[in-house]
């Protein structure tokens, strides 16, 4: 969020304080990363030697892959780093990481660090699986002898033991990577950075790897997690922050952040607008529950979705209204329409449509509002609004809690 008079990243959206009673172990303070663009960096010393003749060479131009990024990271927390291609989420886990260094501001990190950015980065090809294990191990801080006694557990979590003696030049990229994440999550860290590796390998491996970081979440590590999947982050994060051309524009519910990278994504603009311009265009939506404007609601609790059109023109005009609540991946959960056909004055106006008691649900929802010709039935606008709502179920896992009955068949 960028303020409008000077320019500079104004407090992020949804910012938080600290979680109450826990250390601050990852502390960042106007932290600015930047690279040389256009220039070519001498790779030997004869490239070295020749540059410096060329005094009027050109040179790269600066860009800021991170700039005035500051936030507090308590102990036990999971936290989300999300934002499009470019807008520096990797970059901030290598500064974090202590990989690069930072250009402006102040890293503070307490605690050992287990880094799964650049997975199997210490390998080296001509030695076998078993000799890569010792070299990755000392790399990431463990003794000869503590690898000794994680040996068989590295083996068998990247589920190589018939290729340990192999070199490792000899893997395919996927049993690569598996041994690299095998490594890491073996060191005992105090803070787990994690950039996309759930992205890599085989679905069941995915599995394994997320329900190694779950693992480490119970346990009360601190995790440091990116990922394009906004689904997933929504799952494993207790809170997330949204970069933006290398800019921190929220720090807030998980939720919230998802839906407004979402928003971002799409430009702002509506999903499935129609061809035609309709005179009734949906202009904003809103929850409310019993006491008042809510975002978060548990179930069997009253929502009211109040759906703000303006209708333009010197004349009244029908319309059937639909809200469709939907939810990740824009999937419909269910739908609401007017009871017959509404006709509108010109102006402003709102309609409510009411939920008595909110269905044993778990996850965030947005709306899109639908207007309709009550005579051809044919599509007039349609605005997917980015305001959400999230509703608190008690089922562990999945969208909807549905009763049902075991039975042992003999």
């Amino acid at each position: 969020m960028v303020d409008a008079v000077t320019d500079r990243p104004a407090t992020p959206t949804g910012a938080r304080p600290d979680a109450p009673g826990r250390e601050i172990v990852i502390s960042a303070r106007q932290v600015g990363k930047r690279f040389m663009s256009g220039g070519v960096r001498a790779t030997s010393l004869k490239e070295r030697l020749v540059s410096r003749r060329h005094r009027h060479s050109k040179e790269g131009e600066a860009f800021w892959a991170l700039r005035d990024v500051t936030t507090d990271i308590p102990a036990g927390q999971t936290v989300g780093l999300i934002g499009a291609n470019g807008s520096g989420k990797s970059t901030l886990l290598k500064v974090l990481a202590g990989i690069l260094r930072v250009s402006e501001g102040e890293v503070d990190v307490q605690g050992r660090i287990a880094s799964l950015l650049e997975l199997g980065a210490g390998f080296n090809g001509e030695l076998t699986g078993r000799d890569n294990v010792y070299l990755n191990a000392s790399l990431l801080g463990l003794t000869h002898a503590e690898t000794d006694a994680l040996f068989d557990s590295i083996v068998d979590f990247a589920e190589l033991r018939h290729k340990i003696d192999d070199e490792v030049k000899h893997y395919s990229s996927g049993q690569y990577v598996r041994l690299g994440f095998a490594v890491a999550v073996h060191v005992d860290p105090d803070i787990l950075l994690v950039d996309e590796v759930l992205a890599v390998g085989d679905e069941a491996f995915q599995r394994k790897c997320l329900a190694r970081i779950q693992e480490f979440r119970r346990q009360g590590r601190t995790i440091l997690f990116v990922s394009h999947s906004l689904e997933l982050v929504e799952t494993v994060c207790d809170r997330v922050l949204v970069l933006r051309n290398g800019e921190l524009v929220f720090d807030g519910e998980p939720a919230t952040g998802t839906e407004l990278l979402r928003e971002q994504l799409r430009g702002g603009r509506p999903l499935d607008a129609p061809a035609q311009q309709s005179p009734v265009q949906p202009t904003g939506v809103s929850f409310r529950a019993e006491d008042g404007p809510r975002m978060h609601f548990q179930p069997d609790e009253t929502l009211t979705v109040e759906v703000q059109l303006e209708v333009a023109g010197e004349q009244a005009q029908q319309i059937d209204l639909q809200a469709v609540v939907v939810g990740a991946q824009e999937m419909p959960i269910w739908v609401m329409s007017s009871p017959g056909t509404l006709t509108l004055t010109p102006g402003s106006c709102s309609i409510d449509f009411v939920v008595p008691a909110l269905p044993e649900l778990q996850g965030a929802f947005a709306v899109r509002v639908e207007v309709s010709d009550p005579t051809s039935g044919s599509l007039l606008a349609s605005c997917r609004f980015p305001d959400i709502f999230s509703v608190n179920g008690r089922q562990p896992a999945g969208l909807l809690a549905v009763p049902y009955d075991v039975r042992t068949v003999e």
